[in-house]
């Protein structure tokens, strides 16, 4: 069976039916022959990122666990045993796999078995009946002062960590004469996935509007750079731009200009706003190492690069943004899903809100008469 797509609907068809035509009479498809036909029929159909991903789950779990199992013969038990040998160790000696893997690995084989079951090849999907651990979701965690110190004592540091306002603005102004400096300011105050911040053109941006089209992202595969749709549907969005953040892009275009006069063929006129020397877009993985590096210079607690994105969800909601205008902003699919997402920073945000409120209500009051001293006169 071959390893990349068909090139034709019909040639998928016929694919299939000399497999039928060729494995023994009554028994149809081994589990490994159904996974490469079907692995075959998906270019085109899903990103090139969800087809690698695809490719991974059955080259290295799915096939050398039920691969020499009969299709049609596939039990519960059977795949049940799989993710038992997984979760115990992956294949290799690579070390255990998280649960959000296994979750992963379970909807790869899940799919490719309601395609069987849809071509009546499989009566039953079992890798729809099979029960897992649910990964554990680490919510973000504010660097608090306590949490600061228990990191510089021994090291430790929250799954997810978030940086509050003073730490945010120490970190852009060690890098304020970074050539990205636009780029670390928009993540930390808009919230953009790494791949959506790295796929971003001038022409995606309304800079006289206050806005910014988010339609698609940079991805790597294999190590070579993609370019394609964002994550989702919601993914797609417009995001409205302050003052500041307008001013700081348009330092930007002004630096990039005068780089693109200084390069002159050698500059790729692809568009991008965060670039290379030569104008090629910035890769995903390059930009998570910079950004290590510069973090690591500017002696604050630890952050990913993703974290930004926490933190700039966090910021919004310690000034009140509505969780709703958080949710369209991060291209969330669901308000419940930012909801669940933040309830870990919610409550500080919450006692912020309850300070300014009362210093509203305290301000609002007359002043109160002074009291006499003790033993004094009415």
């Amino acid at each position: 069976m071959r390893r990349g797509g068909f090139a034709t609907a019909h040639a998928a068809r016929q694919a299939r039916d000399a497999v039928l035509a060729t494995e023994d009479a009554g028994h149809g498809w081994t589990v490994a022959a159904w996974l490469q036909y079907w692995l075959g029929t998906l270019p085109g159909q899903v990103r090139p990122s969800t087809f690698v991903g695809y490719r991974r789950h059955v080259d290295r779990y799915l096939i050398p666990q039920l691969g020499g199992f009969r299709l049609a013969e596939l039990t519960v038990a059977q795949v049940e045993q799989m993710f038992a040998c997984i979760m115990a160790d992956s294949p290799g000696g690579g070390g255990r796999v998280t649960a959000a893997t296994v979750q992963r690995i379970r909807a790869t084989l899940r799919r490719a078995l309601n395609v069987a079951v849809r071509d009546q090849l499989l009566l039953v999907n079992p890798a729809r009946l099979v029960v897992l651990p649910r990964p554990v979701r680490h919510r973000p965690q504010p660097w608090t002062a306590a949490r600061v110190a228990a990191w510089r004592q021994d090291g430790w540091r929250p799954v997810v960590a978030v940086w509050d306002v003073r730490q945010l603005a120490v970190f852009l102004a060690v890098v304020s004469g970074d050539g990205l400096f636009a780029l670390w300011w928009l993540a930390a105050l808009r919230g953009l996935r790494r791949g959506e911040i790295c796929g971003l053109r001038w022409v995606d941006l309304d800079l006289e509007g206050g806005t910014l089209t988010v339609h698609q992202q940079v991805c790597q595969i294999n190590g070579r750079v993609h370019i394609g749709p964002v994550k989702t549907p919601a993914g797609e969005r417009v995001v409205a731009l302050d003052a500041a953040t307008v001013a700081v892009l348009r330092e930007h275009q002004r630096r990039q200009h005068a780089l693109v006069k200084g390069a002159g063929r050698c500059w790729r006129p692809d568009g991008h706003v965060f670039t290379l020397a030569d104008g090629r877009p910035v890769r995903p993985d390059w930009l998570s190492h910079r950004f290590h590096h510069l973090v690591a210079a500017s002696g604050l607690p630890p952050v990913r690069f993703h974290d930004l994105r926490h933190g700039a969800a966090t910021l919004a909601l310690a000034a009140h943004v509505d969780l709703k205008v958080v949710q369209e902003m991060l291209g969330h699919a669901s308000l419940a899903f930012t909801a669940d997402t933040y309830t870990a920073v919610l409550p500080e945000v919450a006692h912020t809100a309850a300070e300014a409120t009362a210093r509203l209500v305290l301000d609002a009051l007359p002043p109160r008469p002074q009291q006499p001293a003790a033993g004094g006169r009415a």
